[in-house]
């Protein structure tokens, strides 16, 4: 199994945790600007041999809507997008409601037209493109991701999906509804689908709850033994020595 991170706070401090890591993985880097990210690009990738890639997260201001979805002011999303205009860079699209839950409303009236210029750039686009979504429980609120532009299918956008399983966070986490949940998308999208999982460490909301890492070993193997071949981990800046104990059990 191949396992990556996700690094949604890139400083000195969270960044250094790539010393722990000794297999070969890929890092998914916030960042508001792609100068910054081409410039952690190159200073990682020099520092450490075994980061196989760099993905671009771009995030936006927190009143611009933070993540990328309908309801990001459309400024924000015109200024993403044009920062990857003719380029390949590979970029993760975190396909998620606005921070600023007030946007709904703001925003609702720029929804159709925003919707039309997500999809225009995703289905144009020639770089990788690994799409961070939500996963529903059930047939209708998945169709309904999909209609929002909160859900996109490899079909026609050729990106890989990465749902959030991040069972440390569910007001629930049996075993038997993650498996079925991963079990369900890794045959919808086969060699498409990615895992992730948490949370090793809090986000940009503050209250996340933490995975055990007896937990985070019992994903890991739902994982493994449904067939899925790439899981990504949320967040680098929260790895420690219990944690890669369980993780290099999967790298081998």
């Amino acid at each position: 199994m191949k396992i990556y991170f996700f690094e949604e706070f890139p400083n000195a401090s969270n960044l250094s945790k790539l010393e722990l890591i000794d297999f070969p993985t890929k890092l998914f880097l916030a960042d508001y600007s792609i100068e910054g990210y081409k410039q952690y690009e190159r200073e990682l990738k020099k520092k450490y041999k075994n980061l196989e890639e760099v993905i671009w997260w771009p995030v936006v201001n927190v009143n611009e809507g933070y993540w990328l979805s309908p309801w990001t002011k459309r400024g924000a999303l015109i200024r993403v997008i044009s920062k990857l205009k003719d380029k390949k860079t590979p970029i993760l699209w975190d396909a998620e409601f606005p921070k600023n839950r007030k946007l709904i409303l703001t925003e609702s009236f720029r929804h159709f037209k925003n919707k039309k210029i997500i999809k225009s750039f995703l289905t144009k686009y020639k770089g990788n493109v690994y799409t961070a979504e939500y996963f529903a429980e059930n047939k209708f609120f998945k169709s309904v991701l999909f209609s929002i532009c909160l859900s996109f299918d490899p079909k026609t956008y050729n990106n890989k999906v990465v749902k959030m399983v991040y069972s440390s966070m569910m007001p629930f986490s049996a075993e038997g509804f993650i498996r079925s949940e991963i079990k369900f998308y890794k045959e919808e999208y086969g060699d498409n689908f990615m895992v992730g999982l948490g949370v090793l460490a809090t986000g940009i909301n503050g209250n996340e709850r933490l995975i055990s890492a007896e937990n985070l070993e019992r994903d890991l193997n739902i994982c493994k033994e449904i067939g899925v071949e790439e899981v990504v981990i949320y967040r680098l800046g929260g790895l420690n020595k219990e944690y890669l104990k369980v993780i290099k059990k999967f790298t081998k």
